[in-house]
């Protein structure tokens, strides 16, 4: 962490099975002191709240200088290959910094899209109910894993079907996800699909575990 002190801008990206809330604020509140004054403090959340991070950097709320600074860059995954960021604003985001965050993501040949702090974002706001949605009609015998994803891929010409990118998305992080959504927005058509909680539960987490919807 100490190496944070020089730089200009960082992307916070910290590797765990579920997004954790308290593991992200504990790591913006030493970034906030370690880094310089003017550092871009960017999180590639795909979840958590923007505005809850922020506010970890300081004890004073009415202290905007390190909050103002907080940003997150959701770049899509693979990285390498796809080209979307989300740039997304906490409510003590300064149009400085926004307007920094697009600037460099474009320097990287990114394409940014802006999005407001709102539970799931852009994104996730739309992909994950999608992916729920196909798991609930695997889950109800609607239809099997690879007719699902086959009239996905050949209906509206997406190169992998919803219980694949699961898959390679980490059916873990996608329950947790569609936790956030159903839990901060109270919609029960955010509730997650029982089949999803069970994959969970039997550690079948996808592409990393070597086993989700399909075997790896």
């Amino acid at each position: 962490m100490d190496a944070m002190s020089e730089v200009d801008m960082v992307i916070e990206a910290v590797p765990n099975r579920q997004e954790i809330p308290e593991l992200k604020c504990k790591i913006f509140s030493q970034l906030a002191q370690i880094c310089p004054p003017h550092s871009i403090l960017a999180t590639n959340t795909s979840s958590i709240s923007i505005t809850r991070i922020a506010a970890a950097t300081t004890t004073d709320p009415t202290d905007l200088s390190a909050p103002s600074r907080v940003i997150s860059t959701h770049f899509m995954n693979p990285v390498p290959v796809q080209k979307g960021v989300e740039i997304i604003s906490g409510l003590q985001t300064s149009a400085a910094t926004v307007a920094t965050a697009i600037a460099f993501c474009k320097r990287m040949g990114k394409i940014p899209s802006q999005s407001s702090d709102s539970p799931g974002f852009l994104a996730n706001r739309i992909l994950m109910p999608y992916i729920n949605e196909a798991i609930i009609c695997l889950e109800t015998g609607i239809g099997g894993k690879e007719d699902i994803d086959g009239i996905m891929k050949n209906g509206t010409n997406v190169p992998m079907g919803p219980l694949q990118l699961a898959d390679f998305i980490g059916i873990d992080t996608c329950l947790a996800i569609m936790k956030v959504l159903y839990e901060e927005t109270g919609d029960s058509k955010y509730r997650p699909a029982v089949l999803l909680r069970k994959m969970v539960d039997a550690g079948w987490l996808g592409k990393k575990s070597g086993k989700g919807f399909y075997d790896y």
